[in-house]
């Protein structure tokens, strides 16, 4: 074993730091919020040009702008900071060295190149392919190249994950089962060795095209594998917040999971299923069968939903269970009110959990109908839900442990703590403005992907009803105060980082939250066990208010969508 003197003790939670694990989780983490404020600062570009009235950019850099956007959030952002979370997981919750820190820095290298190189391919101007690239559009050589690499150093730190997992069981550094947010963690990485092995089957062929070595790419092929990662990755990013809200609520107020074994289930359904949830980008596409159709949106799609339900109970049912323990047993929902609402590691964990089940979840369920796809697939709906899905409940989440990251793997206090308060709420609130308003956009046929969405110059004019274009603004201020709150959380992060002061004993966040009974917070979330047996009024009727919305939604959509769009 490594020698004692390479582990610190976080004297706040009684957690045992790897410090090569720490540098490491200091440098995923740190240049993921630097790509999160580049491609957010991209996204804003591109809301403000879809707002009819503003029209910001010209065309050619609205789809530079789109491409980079989504690279920059959706891919190097979140991984990154799921690397974080995976040596956080493994390393610092199981109280164990990481294996291997040097192919960590190998795989940091790789990843940190690989988007610098991509994202030059599209600044360059001659890679605008957006997000998913589809031939026969072509990007430059070192587009594809920046991927690949950026997908072997991910890869790598998966491998990276299990060995430090496999060195933990035998130096015993944890009792029992491994704890259910490293679990959650050993979920994500599964799915993402599959999910990258479903780019490499597809980016290198892609590669060796762009270099003029394969002669042909076929679209469908093309499509059809890329799926496999690129709605897979979405999967990783579902285990992986989910992971954290666990983690956050056991750190905040020491929750533990109503039932270790649900839970976990409900993780396996995610390797099962979830990654399935892809075909709903292919159902129009003729080289598939409609009996492949059929099962993944009338069978696989609902098993992975399941999983998710089970999380949307479970985690607000732990943190109901942990304040009535406290105390807070008045009334239905005193454990609610009296949650640590003024913490922004919680209350962005709970508004990630609401916002990603209401929005993106109940959307992602209707969009998925196969019926139902067929009118809006190509429509500013799809974002709008993936923005509920990858935004509201991904980013958020990665937002609200970073507030505790901070103090316990940089080691220093948060600055400016008024903002950070704020902080969710505002990126929160910007963010459900979008989904909603892009999604209502949809509904109304207009079209995603399109720098102009009143097609001004073509050949056959179209006019979208007056309130499309109010959905369309509505959706640009939404993506202001969506801004505002990124760089909020930017500016707070990192001055906290650079100008912190050193941190204690002390508790994190200690005039926020102080209940009556507290918790060591590293006891529940890094071992195994499950809270017992709780009366959980208030969690069964947010259950009741989520099903109720949800099955409202799904059947006024169908006569909602017969009504309002031209080809129905």
């Amino acid at each position: 074993m490594a020698q004692t003197d390479t582990f610190r003790t976080c004297p706040a939670t009684g957690l045992k730091v790897h410090l090569s694990a720490e540098r490491l989780i200091k440098a995923n983490a740190f240049i993921a919020i630097v790509f999160l404020a580049v491609g957010g600062l991209f996204g804003l570009g591109v809301a403000l040009t879809r707002w009819p009235s503003v029209h910001l950019l010209p065309a050619e850099w609205f789809y530079l702008a789109l491409t980079a956007h989504g690279l920059d959030v959706l891919l190097v952002w979140i991984i990154f900071f799921e690397v974080a979370v995976l040596y956080f997981a493994s390393a610092i919750l199981l109280g164990s060295r990481l294996a291997t820190p040097k192919l960590g820095w190998l795989a940091f290298a790789l990843m940190l190149i690989g988007a610098v190189m991509t994202n030059v391919a599209v600044l360059q101007g001659s890679s605008s392919v957006m997000f998913t690239s589809y031939p026969p559009m072509q990007a430059e050589p070192h587009f594809y190249l920046g991927l690949i690499l950026f997908a072997v150093g991910a890869l790598v730190a998966c491998f990276i994950f299990f060995g430090t997992l496999v060195i933990a069981k035998e130096e015993n550094t944890y009792e029992g089962s491994i704890p259910l947010v490293t679990f959650g963690a050993l979920t994500a990485a599964i799915i993402a060795v599959f999910t990258i092995a479903s780019g490499a089957i597809i980016l290198i062929p892609t590669f060796l095209w762009s270099i003029g070595l394969i002669s042909y790419i076929d679209p469908l092929m093309y499509k059809l594998i890329w799926w496999g990662m690129g709605h897979s990755s979405q999967q990783i990013n579902v285990s992986a917040h989910v992971a954290v809200w666990y983690a956050i609520a056991a750190m905040v107020i020491g929750a533990r999971p109503l039932s270790e074994k649900v839970s976990r289930t409900a993780f396996l359904l995610y390797i099962l299923f979830l990654q399935l949830a892809s075909a709903h980008h292919l159902l129009v596409e003729p080289g598939l069968s409609s009996e492949w159709k059929i099962f993944n949106t009338s069978y696989a799609m609902y098993l992975a939903v399941l999983g998710s339900m089970i999380h949307g109970l479970t985690v607000p049912g732990s943190i109901e269970a942990a304040q009535r323990r406290h105390g807070y047993n008045k009334g239905i929902f005193q454990w609610l009110r009296k949650a640590p609402w003024g913490n922004p590691a919680f209350s962005g964990m709970f508004l990630s959990l609401v916002m990603f089940g209401f929005i993106g979840g109940i959307s992602g369920v209707v969009m998925g109908v196969e019926q139902i796809n067929l009118i809006i697939h190509n429509t500013i709906y799809v974002p709008g839900h993936f923005h509920g899905t990858v935004v509201a409940g991904t980013t958020l989440a990665f937002m609200a442990i970073t507030y505790l990251l901070v103090p316990l793997i940089f080691q220093r206090q948060i600055m400016f703590r008024k903002l950070a308060q704020w902080q969710p709420y505002l990126f929160g609130i910007g963010v459900a403005g979008i989904s909603f308003f892009m999604m209502g956009a949809g509904t109304l046929g207009v079209a995603r992907r399109h720098w102009d969405i009143t097609f001004s110059d073509a050949v056959f004019s179209f006019d979208y009803p007056a309130a499309a274009h109010l959905m369309m603004a509505l959706n640009g201020i939404s993506a202001v105060l969506a801004a505002v709150g990124g760089l909020v959380f930017v500016i707070v992060v990192v001055a906290s980082v650079l100008f912190g002061k050193r941190t204690g004993d002390e508790p994190i966040w200690p005039t926020l939250y102080t209940p009556p009974v507290r918790t060591p917070s590293a006891v529940p979330v890094a071992s195994y066990g499950s809270a017992g047996t709780f009366a959980l009024p208030g969690t069964a009727v947010l259950v009741l208010i989520f099903f109720t919305v949800f099955v409202l939604y799904y059947f006024v959509n169908w006569k909602y969508l017969s009504e309002v769009w031209l080809l129905s």
